[in-house]
């Protein structure tokens, strides 16, 4: 019986142990996560006059992946040294549009 015990006692403590390096390993990637998202507000800060931030943010609600991808192209290219000016909102609306997929027309023809 004690050594059903201990051996139950063991694989507690293992189970424990592996819980909290899984623990730890989430709150490292959440961290990372939350310097990479600091890092990229800061870039988009330097590059986007105040109207096109915010429209790029009201973007980010209605099409998220939309949005990951017009910061992740504008911060690419603030990096590469491309970008010599900051980016208006006009010039931001015709990145947009120019990103946004192509919308098939559905026509129902009736016979």
């Amino acid at each position: 019986m004690d050594e059903l015990e201990e051996i139950r006692r063991r694989k507690l403590m293992e189970l424990q142990a592996q819980r909290q390096r899984e623990l730890e390993e989430l709150q490292r990637q959440q961290e990372l996560q939350r310097q990479i998202e600091m890092q990229k507000k800061a870039i988009l800060r330097t590059i986007l006059e105040p109207e096109a931030r915010e429209r790029l943010s009201r973007v980010k609600l209605a099409h998220p992946e939309l949005a990951e991808a017009v910061e992740n192209q504008l911060i690419a290219l603030a990096q590469s040294g491309k970008l010599t000016n900051k980016i208006s909102d006009a010039v931001l609306k015709e990145i947009l549009r120019r990103a946004m997929p192509k919308k098939r027309e559905t026509r129902i023809i009736r016979k």
